[in-house]
């Protein structure tokens, strides 16, 4: 493979600065560590919100830069300066100022303009309810070059067909394999079975069934949950313990506690298909046997029985849980090796400049 020239990327996004209630800023802190890694110069854009602001683990990048700023008219002399010499300027799904940042990239003569949509399955299933989704520019991706979407398959037809993407290709989920590494376990993330994520309504059926019906079945086992925004009426159970945040540098000793940890999908996203997590990439990372709900395409990305088990009911759920020990490392590690090959921010990192290619 050629090396690729080094580019001056600029990126307006939700946030990469809190790790709390969105599964956007591990991502990008991934792959911007990649990219700056690989010699390209990165400035990623973040308006300062309180909710992000009070619950803030990152203050600056390593090797790339962080601008946050109050407003738009705050932002928007320093936006213009680093797209006057950008090669590339990126626009990401639910930036708060997403339609103003992409009006200032679509009159810019100069770098390639993108649409990164990581929350695709979610923009569509707005679209089908008539619902105004604001961080969609007026026109759609007509105007942009080039239109990158965390779900691959029909879900490419769909912006295409609906959006007016000229280009669209995947850039899936990832995982920084310099982080997620298998680690010593701690005690209080021990667990038969683990699951972290931010609490989701149209993830809590599958919740439901596969976490707490599991809980409910095996009462002498440990279930842990670790993640934010979970409401006073989720179905606790005596032996389900609750996190409200692990901090990203813990996800590794979390996932590492835990004999079997469960990925739930949201609804829309595994309605789709083709979509998978940034949990799951990490977890795998750790060499942690991975339990799943299914969806089309997950066979994309790990075989199943061999490198991840799926269920779709409690039953299937409980029967994962009594895979032996030896057979459940087996499949951590066959996991482990899978992402390593493809999944890495590495890997992303030089898809996402081919794309730009």
């Amino acid at each position: 493979m050629q090396a690729v020239k080094a580019k001056k990327i600029v990126i307006f996004g939700l946030t990469v600065s809190s790790s709390w209630g969105n599964g956007h800023a591990t991502l990008w802190r991934a792959l911007l560590r990649s990219l700056a890694s690989h010699g390209h110069d990165v400035v990623f854009f973040e308006r300062d919100v309180p909710y992000y602001a009070s619950t803030r683990d990152l203050h600056q990048g390593v090797g790339w830069e962080l601008v946050l700023y109050r407003d738009w008219s705050d932002a928007l002399p320093l936006a213009a300066s680093a797209i006057s010499d950008a090669d590339v300027a990126i626009i990401t799904s639910y930036c708060p100022d997403a339609q103003r940042a992409g009006e200032l990239v679509l009159a810019a003569p100069h770098p390639l303009r993108v649409f990164y949509d990581l929350d695709t399955p979610v923009t569509l299933d707005r679209l089908d309810r008539g619902e105004a989704v604001e961080y969609l520019p007026r026109n759609g991706f007509a105007d942009f070059d080039l239109v990158l979407s965390f779900t691959g398959g029909r879900a490419l037809d769909e912006l295409r067909a609906r959006l007016g993407a000229k280009r669209a290709l995947p850039l899936y989920g990832t995982v920084d394999a310099g982080i997620h590494v298998p680690v010593a376990p701690l005690p209080r993330y021990r667990a038969d079975l683990s699951y972290l994520g931010t609490y989701a309504a149209d993830r809590q059926e599958a919740v439901e069934r596969l976490f707490v019906g599991a809980a409910r079945a095996c009462p002498a086992k440990r279930f842990v949950v670790g993640g934010s925004l979970y409401p006073r009426e989720f179905p606790w159970s005596d032996n389900i313990w609750f996190l409200e945040h692990v901090p990203p540098p813990e996800h590794p000793a979390f996932y590492c506690s835990s004999n079997l940890t469960l990925n739930v999908t949201r609804g829309a996203m595994a309605k789709l298909g083709h979509c998978p997590s940034g949990r799951l990439f990490e977890a795998a990372a750790c060499g942690t046997p991975i339990l799943s709900d299914t969806w089309e395409g997950i066979e994309t990305f790990f075989e199943p029985g061999r490198e991840i088990l799926l269920a779709r009911s409690t039953e299937e759920a409980v029967d994962a849980m009594s895979v032996p020990p030896g057979e459940l490392a087996k499949i951590g590690a066959a996991a482990r090796e899978r992402v390593l090959a493809e999944h890495t921010s590495d890997v992303r990192a030089r898809q996402m400049m081919e794309a730009f290619q």
